[in-house]
């Protein structure tokens, strides 16, 4: 996320950061992965850490007033900070991969619900024109 400038990201909408947010977990993932096996242990570390700070900030990025979904996704993130750190601990590339699983999808569902909003605001917006101009096409009839 280096490339992102401040100013780019306050134009990216919450879902969008939170889609970046998984992209970068994924991507500190994969490394901290390739790290451990060519046993660059330190930056397997840095990875790792910098994995954590991500699910932390994916967890207080929660709106639990959305109801259970919430709640499920903040037991997944725990899970998943914990077995980050079990892993690191370990250096145990299993451990990591079902991690890099659970966000790679996580990311595959987040990315589809975007789209499907996107088209369902596109519905809402076409929907919205059609009765308005519905309203507007009156002829008078005099």
């Amino acid at each position: 996320m280096d490339f992102l400038s401040k100013e780019l990201i306050y134009q990216k909408t919450p879902q969008q950061l939170t889609a970046f947010l998984y992209e970068a977990c994924i991507d500190h993932l994969k490394e901290a992965i390739t790290c451990i096996e060519t046993k660059d242990y330190p930056k397997a570390n840095t990875n790792l850490q910098k994995v954590n700070d991500i699910i932390e900030r994916l967890g207080v990025g929660l709106n639990y007033e959305a109801g259970i979904i919430a709640d499920q996704l903040d037991t997944l993130y725990n899970y998943m900070a914990n077995e980050v750190i079990l892993g690191n601990l370990k250096k145990d590339i299993p451990i990591l991969q079902e991690v890099l699983s659970i966000m790679e999808q996580l990311a595959s569902s987040w990315n589809e619900a975007m789209q499907m909003e996107n088209t369902e605001g596109q519905r809402e917006r076409f929907r919205k024109t059609s009765a308005y101009e519905k309203n507007v096409m009156v002829t008078n009839r005099d």
